[in-house]
């Protein structure tokens, strides 16, 4: 086993990888924790800060990723504990989204490549999106603070359609406003959330290995699995 670039062990990437062709891409819907941004310290923080709001005890990093992907209602429910009453998660939540507006740009830094990746998908006049479980406020306040506010033609979050990833409403969405085919739409994303919903929406799917759950795309294995996000470059 190596370990990638943020620290999680991983097998060589085409053990997992299908034979799948690459379609020629007129759409790339990007997720954004584990994706583009390195957002892992600042949730951990946030999350911990809210632990300690609720008078409870930190709980490890590694845990608390493990928690991302589905949304932050989702992440405060697991972190509060099966014993929270809906009541309390409810308070925490309201904690934990004031408290990581404020800090959502802490240590979160775009991983290497992604600029690069990004600005030869728009040289070649691709269409950018982005689609994550965060909610929406977050990621445009995220964005626009890396300064990639202005690439995206769309920035679609958790709370933007009436149910999250995996459910395809998103890539469904994105495909009818940019007038892409499903055969020239792209997924990518570092999770198996992000894979099951390139699948529901039939499109093709490309996962990361160096993310927050590089390790549940054994369970739903991309078309294509990259260690790098430049990697994608010579696919567009």
């Amino acid at each position: 086993m190596e370990e990638n670039r943020s620290g999680h062990n991983r097998e060589d990437a085409s053990s997992l990888q299908t034979v799948k062709p690459f379609p020629a891409p007129r759409l790339l819907i990007f997720d954004l924790d584990g994706t583009l941004i390195d957002s892992k310290q600042d949730l951990i923080s946030s999350v911990n800060a809210t632990r300690a709001y609720m008078q409870l005890p930190s709980l490890p990093g590694d845990l608390v990723a493990s928690y991302v992907g589905n949304g932050a209602p989702v992440l405060i429910r697991k972190a509060m504990g099966p014993e929270a009453s809906e009541a309390q998660v409810e308070t925490a939540l309201d904690y934990f989204i004031r408290y990581y507006h404020d800090h959502c740009l802490d240590a979160t830094r775009l991983y290497p490549g992604a600029l690069e990746t990004l600005k030869s998908a728009r040289d070649k006049q691709i269409h950018l999106a982005i689609l994550t479980n965060k909610p929406v406020r977050i990621s445009h306040v995220i964005l626009d603070g890396l300064g990639l506010e202005g690439t995206f033609f769309r920035i679609y979050g958790g709370n933007s359609f009436p149910a999250k990833k995996p459910d395809p409403i998103g890539i469904d969405t994105l495909r009818e406003e940019s007038k892409v085919a499903a055969e020239h739409t792209v997924m990518v994303g570092d999770s198996s959330v992000d894979i099951q919903t390139a699948r529901n929406a039939k499109v093709f799917s490309v996962g990361l290995t160096y993310g927050l759950q590089p390790e549940s795309l054994k369970q739903v294995p991309p078309d294509l699995l990259l260690d790098r996000m430049e990697d994608l470059i010579p696919h567009l």
